[in-house]
């Protein structure tokens, strides 16, 4: 499966029963609605497919693995409607992976921010490289990490998430991530980090593929409330990114 428009790139292929699912957008990465939309039915399809046991989860270039939401789109919401739809497609993408059938692996070879780091805490397992800082910055644009604080929070404990949170300007790198539970593995750099994914994948594609499910099933257990409760996180960012704080901090942001 392939697709590429100005809304971004997504493109899917599969080999010895692993799907690399890999998404792209000029702007570092960055979600416009339409890219989050295709990565969640990418995902809902993937999850039923007997072909696949895991899926990688990756993205464009050597620059940021993701930039979280697109800031074209948060300028362009004009009610709150258009807000919740918006981070609706964060939390439905978040859900789309919790309830995936198939182990997700993350390549996460570069900088993280926002929605970039709650996709990353989504996946059951994450590779990353030295390079891999991540960063929750919503507050400074007078939002919140709302619809991806439970990913997070579930992944690396709360009170992390909300070190992260309120100091909202500052990166925390790898090594903190790490030991916070985000990243399972950090390597050097991305020809490392592609031979050790390569193994590590090849390894769990091996195993039984019902008892992948049925551990993906263990995983999530206890998280079965978020189909309503991120579409509540999201209607609290789609009213926050129409105030004025909101507005001007996203222009200073895009100069």
């Amino acid at each position: 499966m392939t697709a590429s428009n100005n809304s971004g790139s997504l493109t899917t292929t599969i080999k010895n029963k692993i799907a690399t699912v890999q998404f792209g957008h000029p702007a570092s990465n960055s979600f416009p609605r339409q890219l989050l939309n295709a990565l969640t039915a990418e995902l809902n399809q993937l999850s039923t497919n007997a072909a696949v046991s895991v899926i990688v989860l990756r993205s464009e270039g050597s620059g940021a693995f993701c930039a979280g939401a697109s800031f074209e789109e948060l300028l362009a919401v004009s009610n709150q409607e258009e807000g919740t739809q918006f981070f609706s497609g964060f939390a439905n993408l978040i859900n789309g992976m919790r309830k995936c059938s198939k182990i997700i692996v993350g390549r996460i070879h570069g900088k993280a921010v926002g929605g970039g780091v709650g996709i990353a805490a989504a996946c059951d397992y994450a590779f990353a490289t030295i390079d891999s800082a991540i960063k929750l910055s919503e507050l400074a644009i007078g939002i919140g990490p709302f619809v991806i604080e439970p990913a997070v929070s579930r992944k690396i404990g709360k009170t992390a998430m909300t070190e992260m949170t309120l100091a909202a300007t500052e990166w925390k790198n790898t090594d903190w991530a790490q030991d916070k539970g985000l990243y399972a593995k950090v390597v050097e750099n991305q020809a490392e980090l592609d031979i050790d994914l390569a193994h590590f994948t090849a390894k769990l594609a091996s195993y039984n593929p019902e008892a992948l499910v049925q551990m993906k099933k263990i995983i999530w257990e206890g998280t079965e409330g978020w189909d309503a409760l991120l579409l509540e996180r999201a209607a609290i960012s789609g009213e926050l990114v129409l105030s004025d704080f909101t507005k001007n901090a996203l222009n200073q942001f895009k100069k």
